[in-house]
């Protein structure tokens, strides 16, 4: 392991390290804390070099703050913590020496903060106190996030700059190392401690730095770092086979990314520390100035002070560049970027349409090798096509949630005598749902209800949906029965002007997509559906077909329920709960709307008095699957309802809602519609 030394510039020498294993539990952190005090006892006794410059304090604050990295990382991550622990030697004169402790968990997911949390923000984000402490007590401190682990560390210097301190170590510190070893204690840990020749993290000044060791850096050794004491290897092959083990990991940590922010975020933190020490983004926005994305230091003390200096100075890559890796000069501020360096800007581009910019540097380089040049702009190119993806899905769940809400009810209506609950969860963000329910007065003391599934969803299940929802309204409202209703529902839906309306909107959100985004090959990234797939059919054999359940509710009189009327056409059974718990289905199933002309529906009328429930759902809820079995399968969805005597409509709702949730571990994987109507 070879972490910065003051700044980050220089080369630096591991004189002992030593490294353990400790298992997710209660006794990590203290296990941890003895780990470290042994390590320390252990160098100073075999007199490693810079180990007698380690004081009391030094070392009480390395334990302090190692105890609260693993309890951070047990608590939070739940997984097993390795601890590494080196004495760092700058071959720079005057330059301490340096402890570096490093804390690493199997839970890269959970984004390391320092800053406490928001009074609002839920539990699984709350935390980051002991990150604060090390921020105020470590010299610098920094994470890395590799595909499987994520790591915490932190650097402290174990002499005042200036002459040694004297005395080194106290007796103390070495009287309670040697108590510590002496406790009569089952040790969970199986620690390796290394000496001045070997051990994790040993390291060796990089060959070939030019005179005085400073300046260059040839590019193998930034692409493909040798580990530990094992000799750098200068052959093209071995270059290669890091640059592309680099862009596959890139490649498999970017893919799927459908939130810009977090692909720049994850850009950041692939670059840093491996190819750089520090790397900025900019987004292009089309109605302002760019956008700072993401700033990454690795020393993440200097992120604010490198933000701060970065959007006074953003750069402007001449636009002749498209997508090359130009020189770009190191900034002037020492206290964001550290001393001086090498620094690039590249431009993110897609599909040949510039994204933002991406600017990074190493210190103490005069230029970026050639290798790591082609490097990062290979890797720009994939952050670019991210980016672009991440745009396009962003646009449709735009156009999608703009859609849901323009056909749904604003507010579902009160009936008088019936209280009414409905639970709506269409699947996915990036297509309007097929689903759609709807209350609503259709004069004389009446009130309707609708429950409909389109077949399919997009922009086709939307038309369909705009179409029909206003279409049921205006019948019901010209004074025609449940059945009649649907007759004439159902040959609307056979005319052509239908077909064609549903077909037009296929294409016009296809075409939106495509000229917000770019050519269609990027969109393939997001979602294979999206552009020439299932998703987005342009034209030809679009379904129109609908399962619906409609009914009338007309109030008897104060005490005396309510009497309903209903049909299905191709829709799950509604079911109706008694206060004794007894369930019953009401209605006959129908063939679904859309597919056969001439036929004609019936209705069934029955009352609901005082106390009894109807629920109504689509097949989200009964066709729900874990494994083989379905959750209405053996009458479930019934059973789950005779449960709910005696609750309200929302208590139901939930109650229902809760069953079809616990019934797999899988979400449904359909939309999920449900509506519920007691009698009061």
């Amino acid at each position: 392991m070879v972490l910065p030394v003051g700044g980050g510039v220089g080369p630096v020498r591991t004189s002992a390290s030593a490294r353990v294993s400790l298992p997710c539990s209660p006794l990590a952190a203290s296990a941890a804390r003895r780990f470290v005090r042994a390590a320390l006892a252990d160098w100073a006794a075999l007199e490693v070099p810079a180990a007698d410059r380690v004081t009391d304090q030094v070392a009480d604050e390395a334990v302090l703050l190692v105890s609260e990295l693993v309890t951070n990382a047990v608590v939070h991550a739940g997984t097993a913590v390795e601890v590494s622990c080196a004495l760092d030697v700058s071959d720079r004169e005057g330059e301490p020496p340096s402890l570096v402790v490093e804390v690493t968990d199997h839970h890269p997911t959970r984004v390391v903060r320092g800053d406490p949390p928001d009074a609002d923000e839920p539990p699984e984000y709350a935390g980051g106190h002991g990150l604060r402490l090390v921020a105020e007590i470590a010299e610098s401190w920094g994470t890395t996030y590799r595909r499987a682990t994520k790591s915490v560390w932190f650097q402290m210097a174990v002499a005042p700059t200036g002459p040694a301190a004297a005395g080194g170590m106290g007796s103390a510190f070495m009287d309670a190392a040697a108590a510590m070893d002496a406790m009569d204690a089952v040790d969970p840990v199986n620690a390796t401690a290394a000496g001045p020749d070997g051990g994790f993290g040993a390291g060796v000044a990089p060959e070939g730095l030019g005179p005085g060791g400073e300046g260059r850096k040839e590019g193998i050794e930034i692409v493909a770092p040798a580990q530990g004491l094992v000799p750098v290897r200068r052959d093209p092959e071995w270059t290669q086979r890091g640059a592309l083990a680099f862009l596959a990991e890139a490649s498999d940590l970017l893919a799927g990314q459908f939130d810009e922010d977090m692909v720049t975020s994850l850009a950041g933190q692939l670059l840093v520390p491996r190819l750089a020490d520090w790397c900025a983004i900019w987004l292009d926005s089309t109605s302002g100035p760019p956008r700072l994305a993401r700033v990454w230091h690795a020393s993440e003390g200097r992120i604010e002070g490198l933000r701060q200096v970065l959007e006074k100075e953003p750069p402007h890559v001449p636009t002749a560049v498209r997508g090359s890796a130009v020189e770009w000069p190191w900034p002037a501020d020492p206290a964001a970027y550290g001393p001086g360096g090498a620094a690039l800007a590249c431009r993110l581009v897609a599909g040949g349409r510039a994204l933002g910019t991406l600017l990074l540097g190493r210190a103490g380089l005069v230029r970026m090798p050639a290798e790591v040049v082609g490097l990062i702009e290979d890797f720009a190119r994939r952050v670019a096509l991210a980016l672009a993806s991440a745009r396009r899905y962003t646009r449709q769940a735009t156009i999608s949630r703009v859609l849901q809400r323009g056909l749904l009810p604003s507010v579902i209506p009160r009936i008088p005598g019936v209280e009414s609950a409905v639970v709506y969860e269409p699947t996915g963000e990036i297509s309007a749902g097929g689903d759609f329910y709807d209350v609503f007065p259709a004069g004389d003391g009446r009130w309707c209800f609708v429950l409909g599934d389109v077949c399919g969803n997009g922009p086709e299940a939307a038309v369909v949906t705009g179409l029909v929802r206003p279409w049921l309204r205006l019948l019901a409202r010209e004074g025609y029965g449940v059945g009649e209703v649907l007759d004439r529902l159902n040959q609307l839906l056979g005319e052509e002007a239908v077909e064609q309306a549903v077909e037009g909107a296929a294409e016009a959100v296809v075409a939106g997509v495509e000229a917000v985004g770019g050519p269609a090959g990027v969109v393939e990234l997001v979602d294979g559906g999206l552009v020439g797939g299932a998703g987005l059919p342009p034209g030809g054999g679009v379904a129109r077909f609908l399962s619906l359940l409609y009914g009338e509710l007309e109030p008897l009189g104060d005490g005396l329920g309510v009497r309903c009327t209903l049909a299905s056409a191709g829709h799950p059974l509604p079911l109706v709960l008694r206060p004794d718990g007894e369930v019953r289905t009401v209605a006959a199933p129908q063939i679904l709307l859309g597919v056969v002309d001439d036929v004609s529906y019936e209705s069934e009328s029955f009352d609901l008095t005082p106390g009894e429930t109807l629920l109504c759902v689509t097949d989200g809820v009964t066709e729900h699957r874990s494994g083989d079995r379905q959750f209405d399968d053996e009458d479930g969805l019934a059973a789950a309802f005779a449960l709910c005597a005696g609750l309200s409509a929302r208590q139901v709702a939930e109650r229902v809602r809760r069953a079809v949730d616990e019934f797999a571990a899988e979400p449904p994987d359909d939309d999920l519609a449900m509506l519920v109507l007691k009698v009061l």
